[in-house]
């Protein structure tokens, strides 16, 4: 595994309790307690390729992200002869360059937002005067911050690029509000084809219940693989021709609006999600090595799942949703659970920014993402009161979480969806 903070810590270990070797390589320095005595860590991922070369067809590298150069670098490498999963030059461009994901999409005939892309605040700032509008900033670039206006006239949006705050980069782009319910579409591709079935995920990113606050990088999320193929078909899986021509394997993620007008895609993700990879861990039957390798040789199209939801909750402490470079906030708080947990509750754990110091587990990392606990079930009320009750279970000093994870689907959004015919009438 490759990435700078052990994003994919969930898979990592996952992989260890099935019995697989793992190293893991972690670039950030601040972060390298994280997976302290639970996995194998190396300081030089690239001393470790004659490692993953003598395991053959068994051997594989993981790539977490898409920054640095790390898309081509993932390229180099599979014409070197290496399995890898992840993404490519041609993932990270679709992912970081907003401007480009939208034309690629326009040409595919889907319908699109408006898009106005910017190097400089104060032209975009005169543009919003010219043309007032609620606007959603979106800086391009890995791990870049969006913000989202709700001033009708654009008058937050153009606050927040008059503040010379990190929302603003090199390039930028404003796109128009639409309303709607926003939702993901996902699947994994092994360089010629996707993997079925896709998912569908419906994410949480403000910090607050309700919505509020600010945007984190995700607070909790949820996911199925039941009645999915028609979204999919739609969406998705029209991209499948572009990237067996440009060389992409591994998971990518389509983020959408959905309304009475149509659907509206608004991003890529080009990359194993976190906690999105954790949140779908309990309805894949298919083990995570048996998927690697079923996306490798290509032996299949096809994985095992669970029917139902699955409903992921994060669990931070400070400084999320900030980074400890910025806010000093102490690691090595104690991770602690209320009372014995089964066995299932335990495969329901996934553990984020955690080491162990002394023998106890504690935080670690620069962000306070802590762990992610999951709840499944039939119905999505019953997956949500599940991950509630596995989170009331878990007691860190100064824990944050939200416990309102699926509750607008619950109470509407979901119906919203299914007038609009978005879902299989039967499952998939």
């Amino acid at each position: 595994g490759v990435g700078d903070s052990a994003d994919l810590a969930a898979i990592y270990l996952r992989l260890v309790e099935d019995g697989h070797d793992v190293k893991v390589f972690i670039g950030n320095p601040l972060c390298h307690d994280t997976l302290a005595g639970l996995i194998d860590r190396v300081t030089d991922w690239r001393a470790e390729l004659d490692w993953v070369r003598s395991a053959g067809t068994e051997g594989c590298i993981l790539f977490e992200n898409v920054g640095a150069g790390r898309g081509e670098l993932q390229d180099r490498l599979r014409r070197d002869g290496f399995n890898v999963i992840g993404s490519s030059a041609y993932g990270a461009r679709l992912e970081n360059d907003r401007s480009n994901a939208q034309r690629i999409l326009l040409d595919l005939g889907f319908s699109t937002a408006d898009t106005f892309e910017f190097s400089d605040p104060t032209t975009a700032i005169r543009f919003i005067d010219e043309r007032p509008a609620r606007y959603v900033l979106k800086t391009s670039g890995p791990d870049a911050p969006s913000f989202v206006g709700r001033h009708t006239a654009g008058r937050d949006v153009q606050a927040v690029l008059d503040s010379g705050r990190k929302f603003v980069g090199s390039s930028f782009v404003l796109m128009d509000f639409v309303e709607g319910v926003e939702m993901g579409v996902g699947a994994y591709f092994n360089g010629a084809n996707f993997l079925r079935p896709a998912c569908l995920d419906w994410e949480h990113k403000r910090f607050f219940p309700g919505d509020l606050g600010e945007l984190t990088g995700e607070m909790g999320t949820v996911v199925t693989y039941s009645r999915t193929k028609s979204f999919f078909d739609r969406t998705l899986g029209r991209m499948a021709t572009l990237l067996r021509e440009n060389g992409y394997c591994g998971y990518i993620n389509l983020n959408t609006i959905v309304n009475e007008r149509g659907i509206w895609p608004l991003e890529f993700t080009c990359r194993f999600g976190y906690p999105g990879c954790a949140i779908l861990d309990p309805l894949q039957r298919t083990k995570w090595a048996d998927l690697f390798r079923a996306i490798l040789n290509r032996s299949t199209l096809q994985f095992d799942f669970e029917p139902g939801f699955s409903v992921g909750i994060v669990i931070t402490t400070p400084p999320f949703p900030y980074y400890r470079e910025a806010v000093d906030e102490p690691v090595g708080l104690p991770v602690l659970f209320e009372g014995d947990l089964s066995h299932d509750e335990r495969r329901h754990l996934h553990y984020g920014e955690v080491g162990l110091r002394n023998g106890a587990l504690v935080t670690t990392g620069t962000s306070g993402y802590a762990l992610v606990v999951t709840g499944t079930g039939e119905t999505l009320a019953a997956a949500r009161d599940a991950a509630n009750m596995l989170a009331d279970k878990v007691i860190i000093p100064n824990a944050r979480y939200r416990r309102d994870i699926g509750t607008r689907l619950i109470e509407g959004e979901l119906r919203e969806i299914e007038e609009l015919g978005l879902f299989d009438i039967e499952q998939y």
